[in-house]
């Protein structure tokens, strides 16, 4: 019986799953800020409707977020915390245990309509699921790392087999357009992380990464050189119009988002031509003649500007600029005429260090043998600052820093659109390169269209190496920064620009755009606009106002807005913005934090010898030993004051520090004003252990003691202090009085060894005293005239003139003569021996005897 009802219940639940199915029951979030948050909506009697549940908790959410695919719940909302919805509201009863993959397998699952339920339009279930897939480390949402949700926290996705279609679904599933660039090998954030360890085998078409096949790699450990980061882009497609049809020559036009864009000619050049002729498959640019295929009607003008350096295989690959730009005029579009499918139709550049006179080709004509090589700034903030790197015969490479100079950072900073040259940088500013060095000693006037016009010692002929590699820092680049007396990520939004550093304006500031802030400076992922903070004092430029930040943008500098003015705002309108990642400013001393001290060496026995640790992001790290050498050591020593360096140990010679090993492969050339001027790896990038700490000993003259004795090292110890004449005189007149004091304390040694003691010696005195007063006093005595020679053989006591006293008899007595004489002598000695050994050393008889 009991079985025959459990048989019944199981058809019924069968059935009613059926019919569900067969209803056509879906689920879905709606009104939120993607696929995997939202109002929940269910389909039923083939119409989306809210729902209504005011008993859901994060259980049921789980599910929801199970089913869709968009990994774990993270909040449940109540009362219309999304747009409310216009059509149906339905009542659903559940209960989830969390386990379930579908909300149908959960408990007491009921559906229910009515036309009264609208009544409580306003209270429907929201949800918030953290995602299945997310992008981090990147300049925004749209690139960085893969990473998936397990449900028990996010885990990257290893470069192992990781295909193309599977970034484009990814991108696409995250709002972010096509899949621009596919990055292997990059480092796991600690050498025990774990990768996804399931394959995605994606084939393009799918609506997220979730409900693409996978397949378990062996052994649950997928084969991998690192973790895999993508860029997406809002751009999809490139084509050339030309009379309504997309040919190899014609108006350039950019597939977004928001449909075909026709790109401004500004900005526009023979570099990004070539990318899109390439892309294309139209072999190479011949030209490109401004708004010759313009059709009026069109769409607006996309005006982001493209910085290509030729090498690239998309268009959306290239650096992109668009905050600042002006509109563009009315027929002002950019154009490409290519070689077709001939490749070959440009003339071969030789080797010679100059090109013929008048052959660099301008923008809007012809192509020539210039245009073959191409010129990139790398390692910089901005497309206008960074290494000088030529692509010549196919290599990318570099240019030397002898003789670098302003006239030369002008041709590059013109060459590439960037104005004028603010500095030329030396001793790789930006980092050393990997290729060849390709030019060295050049000597340009300044007026050069291209800078390998310029007089040099030709192709590939120098005597330098890559520590040596030129930069530029030219007049567009762009730089952000908080200015704040006492915070980190707190204060008044500025940017360099046009060598000047000046104000943002707070218009429109959407929370895309205080993201887009926060995230470049490091400062979190959020931020906020404190309108209460007082107008502050001082006269500056208001650079930019309307910034307006997509979510496909990857950086503040591609995001939209006014163009540069001196003045777009008032000065009530500067920005000021608090980010997420705010913090109190932590210097090592009290604020402003200099150079000096930031540095510090720790485990040495002077304060000028030591392990080198720097103060960075408000902690002290160490650097590491990889480059080490007295150049590096000799800018630290001077830097710290302590004179110039002896020595540049490694291998953690002063102890392993602990913390954050900051720097990794500095490289000076020793006369830089501070470390922070010398070439390095980025700031935490290294592939070091604390074993392999660097340190310095300087000849500096601050010493100080050692509160433990250290350890026995093989390495000698210069004496610190030695640089001046004065601390030579005392350190040798210090040396000899130590040596007479040697020589005194062996003569006071020797000569006590070899005296009887002193209370037996005063004892003998006195009793010869006693008995050269009672000899003197008797008269009794007979006076025997002595000689001197018998006069000395009576004074002498066990060794000093006295050991024969005891020997004088009655019968012996002196004369008068005789008594005076013994007195004189008696008295000769007294003083003697008070004079060596003091009056404290005789008794009171011993010295009253020696006053008579």
């Amino acid at each position: 019986m009991a079985l025959s009802r459990y048989l019944i219940l199981q058809g019924l639940c069968f059935l009613f799953s059926t019919l569900v199915g067969a209803l056509g029951m879906e689920l879905r979030l709606k009104s939120g800020g993607h696929h995997c948050e939202g109002r929940v909506e269910v389909k039923h009697q083939k119409k989306w409707g809210s729902v209504l549940n005011l008993q859901w908790h994060l259980k049921e959410a789980t599910v929801v977020c199970r089913q869709l695919g968009c990994g774990a719940a993270v909040e449940v909302l109540r009362r219309a915390h999304f747009e409310p919805s216009v059509g149906p509201i339905w009542l659903l009863t559940l209960r989830c245990q969390g386990t379930e993959l579908t909300i149908n397998d959960g408990a007491h699952f009921q559906l229910k309509t009515s036309d009264q339920y609208i009544l409580f339009r306003g209270m429907e279930i929201g949800v918030i699921c953290s995602g299945f897939v997310r992008l981090v480390g990147g300049y925004g949402p749209c690139s960085g790392r893969v990473e998936v949700n397990s449900g028990g926290g996010w885990t990257p996705v290893s470069d192992g087999n990781f295909t193309s279609p599977t970034a484009q679904v990814i991108c696409a599933e995250l709002g972010c357009g096509k899949a621009a660039s596919v990055l292997g090998n990059l480092p796991l954030r600690e050498d025990s992380e774990q990768v996804w360890a399931e394959e995605f085998q994606c084939k393009g078409q799918e609506p997220a990464l979730w409900f693409c096949p996978r397949e378990p790699c062996p052994g649950g450990n997928c084969p991998h050189r690192g973790a895999v980061h993508i860029v997406c882009s809002e751009y999809t497609e490139v084509q050339l119009m030309k009379n309504g049809s997309s040919q190899c020559e014609g108006q350039v036009e950019m597939k977004t988002s928001g449909g075909w864009r026709t790109l401004c000619a500004s900005h526009w050049n023979m570099a990004n031509a070539n990318v899109v002729c390439h892309q294309l498959g139209c072999g190479v640019a011949i030209s490109t003649p401004k708004g010759e295929y313009f059709v009026e009607g069109g769409d607006e003008i996309w005006r982001d500007q493209f910085h290509c350096s030729g090498s690239e295989s998309f268009l959306w690959n290239c650096p992109v600029t668009a905050l600042g730009v002006s509109a563009c005029a009315h027929g002002n579009t950019a154009s490409v005429v290519c070689s077709g499918n001939q490749t070959q139709l440009l003339p071969q550049c030789n080797d010679s260090w100059s090109d013929p006179a008048g052959s660099a080709a301008s923008e809007g004509h012809t192509a020539n043998c210039s245009d073959s090589r191409q010129l990139r700034l790398v390692d910089g903030d901005s497309r206008c600052a960074g290494r000088v790197e030529i692509l010549q015969q196919g290599s990318w490479g570099s240019i030397c820093d002898d003789s670098w100079d302003l006239n030369d950072a002008h041709v590059v900073c013109r060459q590439l659109g960037c104005g004028v040259a603010l500095e030329a940088t030396i001793s790789a500013h930006f980092g050393e390169g990997s290729g060849p060095i390709w030019l060295d000693e050049l000597n340009c006037t300044g007026e050069e269209a291209h800078v390998w016009q310029c007089p040099s010692q030709g192709w590939g002929q120098h005597d330098c190496r890559h520590k040596e590699d030129a930069g530029v820092i030219c007049l567009e680049f762009v730089a952000l920064r908080l200015v704040s007396e006492d915070q980190e990520c707190a204060g008044w939004l500025e940017v360099f620009y046009n060598n000047t550093w000046g104000s943002v304006c707070h218009s429109p500031m959407e929370p895309m755009t205080l993201s887009m802030i926060c995230r470049q400076l490091g400062c979190g992922d959020t931020g906020t606009l404190d309108f209460l903070v007082p107008s502050r004092e001082g006269s500056r430029p208001h650079w930019v106002d309307g910034i307006c930040c997509r979510e496909t943008d990857t950086s503040l500098w591609q995001c939209p807005s006014d163009p540069w003015k001196q003045r777009s705002c008032s000065p009530k309108e500067e920005a000021h913005i608090t980010c997420a990642g705010n913090r109190p400013k932590s210097c090592p001393a009290t604020a402003p934090c200099t150079d000096k001290e930031k540095l510090r060496l720790r485990g040495g026995d002077s304060e000028c010898s030591g392990r080198v640790e720097v103060w960075h992001e408000g902690t002290w790290g160490t650097v590491c030993d990889d480059s080490w050498s007295l150049a590096e050591a000799e800018v630290v020593c001077q830097q710290l004051g302590c004179g110039s360096a002896l020595e540049a140990p490694g291998e953690a010679a002063f102890g392993p520090g602990n913390g954050s090993i900051w720097l990794d492969e500095v490289q000076c050339r020793g006369r830089e004003p501070s470390l922070w001027a010398c070439a390095a790896a980025p700031w935490g990038q290294s592939d070091c252990k604390h074993e392999e700490d660097a340190g310095v000993r300087c000849s500096g003259e601050r010493t100080r003691v050692s509160p433990k004795s250290r350890s026995t090292s093989s390495v000698s110890t210069p004496v610190p202090g030695i640089s001046s004449l004065p601390g030579i005189l005392c350190i040798i007149l210090g040396a000899l009085l130590f040596l007479v004091l040697i020589i005194l304390g062996i003569q006071l040694h020797r000569w006590r060894t070899e005296c009887p003691d002193l209370s037996t010696f005063e004892d003998a005195v006195d009793e010869a005293l006693y008995q050269e007063i009672d000899y003197l006093m008797n008269p009794e005595n007979e006076d025997l005239q002595d000689s001197p020679e018998q006069l000395g053989q009576h004074v002498s006591v066990t060794g000093y003139g006295y050991d024969d006293v005891e020997e004088l008899t009655a019968s012996e007595i002196p004369s008068v003569p005789g008594i005076l004489h013994r007195a004189l002598r008696m008295r000769q000695l007294c003083l003697a021996f008070q004079t060596s050994s003091g009056p404290t050393h005789l008794s009171s008889v011993s010295q009253r005897s020696c006053q008579l």
